[in-house]
């Protein structure tokens, strides 16, 4: 069985943009949502289809398969939402290596960055571009950005959150 202990923050200003290590683009599309995250995911040439516990907590169930790109192609037509599009960009910081998604499409304007750690409790650099810690908010949550894209979020939402 596969874990993914993972914390997610909103990131603030731009001070990452000059340590990018690469950058690609994702597209991702959910097949089922609850009470796991069916997904397929492209990213360039390959194709990942990934079942994800849909709780809202760091220490999630999670299972990940290549699959071909022609398969990946077809289960895009399947899904419940359209695809989810985000640059993601590695970013080196304090012997740690964050994943910063940059969403495009409906969700353009959010900006999260992840961190996958050995253990819950592990300690890790804080950048000072690391904003608000989301890792347990659902909103934040690809499958319901999927679902319920930002621009759709109230002004109060997007404000409160950003």
């Amino acid at each position: 069985m596969g874990i993914e202990i993972e914390r997610k923050f909103i990131v603030r200003g731009e001070g990452w943009r000059p340590l990018v290590r690469e950058s690609r683009l994702l597209v991702q599309g959910y097949l089922a949502r609850t009470p796991v995250a069916v997904r397929v995911r492209r990213i360039g040439e390959q194709a990942l289809l990934s079942l994800k516990e849909a709780t809202p907590a760091i220490l999630r169930r999670e299972f990940e398969y290549e699959i071909p790109l022609a398969d990946a192609e077809a289960l895009f037509a399947l899904c419940l939402d359209p695809p989810l599009r985000k640059r993601r960009h590695w970013v080196p910081y304090g012997g740690a290596t964050f994943e910063i998604d940059e969403f495009l499409d409906q969700n353009e304007g959010l900006v999260i960055a992840e961190i996958e750690l050995p253990a819950v409790s592990a300690e890790f650099p804080r950048p000072p571009w690391l904003g608000r810690e989301v890792s347990e908010d659902s909103r934040f949550f690809n499958v319901e950005l999927a679902r319920r894209p930002f621009s759709q979020w109230s002004l109060e939402e997007r404000a409160a959150c950003c």
